[in-house]
């Protein structure tokens, strides 16, 4: 359904740093820095990157806005929460764990990284 997500950020090599860490976590390798200093991941068929504004603004978080990035299980979920935390993000929301809802029982963690942007890692058990 997406080709990619792309985040704001004012300082890229902090947020950089941040992303390394948690998307390592879920096993992505670092990102790569193209020639327009924008960031590039690209793991499981997905691709995320990060950028200065292209219009010269600042960089700011969406009101309402979040981007999920899937574990393969609870354990790689809260090592990915872990790693933000070690890494300049904020938690944000109810502590990681199950929740039910009209999706099922999914294992949910959020983190607000260094600009501000809300992301949650899941984890969706079969059912």
């Amino acid at each position: 359904m997406f080709s990619h997500v792309m985040l704001g950020a004012n300082d890229v090599e902090k947020s950089k740093t941040f992303y390394d860490a948690v998307l390592g976590a879920l096993g992505s390798k670092p990102g790569r820095i193209d020639d327009k200093g924008r960031v590039f991941y690209m793991h499981n068929g997905g691709l995320f990157m990060l950028s200065k504004p292209l219009n010269g603004e600042a960089a700011c978080h969406a009101n309402g806005g979040t981007v999920g990035f899937a574990g393969a299980s609870p354990e790689e979920v809260d090592a990915w929460h872990a790693a933000g935390l070690a890494h300049g993000g904020t938690t944000c929301e109810d502590p990681p764990g199950y929740r039910e809802g009209g999706f099922g029982k999914l294992y949910l963690a959020y983190l607000r990284d260094p600009a501000g942007n809300k992301l949650c890692g899941l984890y969706r058990p079969a059912q």
